[in-house]
């Protein structure tokens, strides 16, 4: 059986970037700067300790990503794998391609002793929290901040 969820490659770097930006402008109405996400996303494949990417490719098409990155917890004593930046091609929403994507975190997270998954999500995608939680995660009882440091 075909899989379509595999590693991204340094040559899927537009791809993501463009996903990225669509992402943003989608759920957060954001405009981001193309050369500045680019960058971005290609640093990861130059430096494998900030993460790392899965694709969906359909066809030779790549339609979907997510993003990986790693924290450490001194309260559990273990590794822990944020999915970021995940994104599917509209016209390939709703064939499972997340969910696939997510499967492989799972098993690859197992492989990897990383003993929890996470992510963040915006307050108002409802549709991503359903699907979130219909794979089995569950809510956080946490608020995220942050600041710029400047």
């Amino acid at each position: 059986m075909y899989d379509p969820i595999r590693f991204a490659t340094a040559e899927d770097a537009e791809s993501i970037a463009d996903f990225q930006i669509a992402m943003a402008l989608e759920t957060e109405n954001k405009t981001l700067c193309p050369d500045e996400v680019l960058t971005a996303v290609k640093s990861v494949f130059a430096d494998t300790q900030k993460g790392f990417y899965l694709v969906a490719d359909v066809d030779s098409e790549v339609v979907g990503s997510l993003m990986i990155t790693y924290e450490w917890s001194d309260w559990r004593n273990c590794n822990m794998w944020y999915i970021q930046s995940v994104f599917v091609k509209p016209a390939n929403r709703g064939k499972g391609l997340f969910s696939q994507m997510f499967h492989k975190v799972v098993e690859l997270a197992k492989k990897e002793n990383a003993m929890y998954v996470r992510l963040y999500v915006e307050t108002e995608n409802e549709k991503a929290q359903a699907a979130y939680e219909n794979l089995g995660m569950k809510r956080m009882p946490y608020f995220m901040y942050d600041m710029k440091v400047e």
